[in-house]
C-alpha cells in the first residue's frame, strides 16, 4: 500500500517568513493541493496549539519536525511538550559537515543522536536525524559511510532518508534502504539533476533519480510517511509543489487526499 505524502514547509519558507504569507495560509495550501500531512520546520512565532488547531481542521497530519541541532537533557522536557501540544510524534535534527570530519567526531555525534533518543523515549516521542551529501562520505580508518556508522552507534535513532542527498553523495538510494529498510521511518523525496555545485531540484519525477525503484524498495512496515522537500527550484516552487504531489500520487507511489 501506499504511504501518505507530506511537505516539508521549509519547501514554501519564502511564503511562511516575514514578508510572506503566515505559516496557517501556506497549510491551508498545501491541504488544498491534496497533501495529507506536513513537516514542520519551525512555527514563525505562532503557538503550538494555534498550529495544532489548524492542522486539524484541514484534516493535515503533523508527521515530523526539524530542529536546530539535538535534543540536550536541558531543553528536552521544553521541545517535549511543544510537540506534545501540536501533537507530532517525531523530531528530525542533524549536523553539518565539520561534525563529521574524523572516526571520533561520527561516534560522538552518533552517541548525541542516541541520548537524544534516550532522552525523548519517556515522552513517547521519537528522534531521528536528516542526512545530506556528507553524510555519504567515508572517514579515515572505517569502510562504512558516516550514514552507516551514525545508525550502528545511535541504534535508537532513526533515518529520515533523504533520497536525492545520498544519491548526490554518490551512493545508491535503493542499495542504502534495502540494507537499512527497518531503520527508515519517513523518507524525504526530492528530485534533480545531480550537477555538481548546482543544488536547485526539479519537481519530483523530472530529474534523474528513479522513484519508483526507491520508493518500492521501502519497507512498507517500517515507513511511515513520504515528504516531499524542495530545497530550491529553477521555477515556480508553489507549480513543483504540485507536480511533485501529482506525480507521486497519479503514479501511485504516494496516497494524497485528491
Amino acid at each position: 500500500m501506499a504511504k501518505p505524502i507530506a511537505l516539508q514547509l521549509y519547501t514554501l519558507r519564502e511564503e511562511v517568513y516575514p514578508g510572506g504569507k503566515d505559516l496557517p495560509r501556506v497549510m491551508k495550501t498545501v491541504a488544498e493541493i491534496g497533501y495529507m500531512g506536513v513537516e514542520l520546520a519551525g512555527l514563525h512565532g505562532h503557538d503550538p496549539k494555534q498550529i495544532a488547531k489548524v492542522a486539524a481542521d484541514l484534516g493535515l497530519t503533523i508527521c515530523g519536525s526539524h530542529l536546530a541541532g539535538v535534543p540536550t537533557a536541558d531543553k528536552v522536557k521544553e521541545i517535549a511538550d511543544e510537540h506534545a501540544e501540536l501533537g507530532n510524534p517525531r523530531v528530525i535534527g542533524g549536523f553539518g559537515p565539520q561534525d563529521f570530519e574524523t572516526l571520533d567526531a561520527v561516534k560522538s555525534a552518533a552517541s548525541r543522536f542516541q541520548e537524544a533518543a534516550e532522552l525523548l523515549k519517556p515522552y513517547e516521542i521519537k528522534f531521528g536525524f536528516h542526512n545530506h551529501w556528507w553524510e555519504f562520505n567515508k572517514v579515515e580508518g572505517d569502510d562504512r559511510y558516516v550514514y552507516e556508522i551514525l545508525l550502528d552507534e545511535a541504534p535508537d535513532a532513526f533515518s529520515e532518508l533523504d533520497v536525492y542527498w545520498c544519491s548526490f553523495g554518490k551512493a545508491d538510494p535503493v542499495s542504502v534502504i534495502s540494507k537499512y529498510k527497518s531503520r527508515i521511518h519517513l523518507m524525504h523525496v526530492k528530485d534533480g539533476m545531480l550537477v555538481e555545485g548546482d543544488h536547485s531540484h526539479t519537481p519530483v519525477g523530472s530529474g534523474k533519480l528513479n522513484m519508483p525503484a526507491i520508493i518500492g524498495t521501502a519497507d512498507p512496515v517500517a515507513l511511515d510517511w513520504l515528504i516531499v522537500e524542495l530545497d530550491s527550484c529553477a521555477g515556480d516552487m508553489l507549480e513543483a509543489v504540485k507536480k511533485s504531489y501529482r506525480y507521486l500520487v497519479d503514479k501511485g507511489l504516494a496516497t494524497g487526499a485528491k
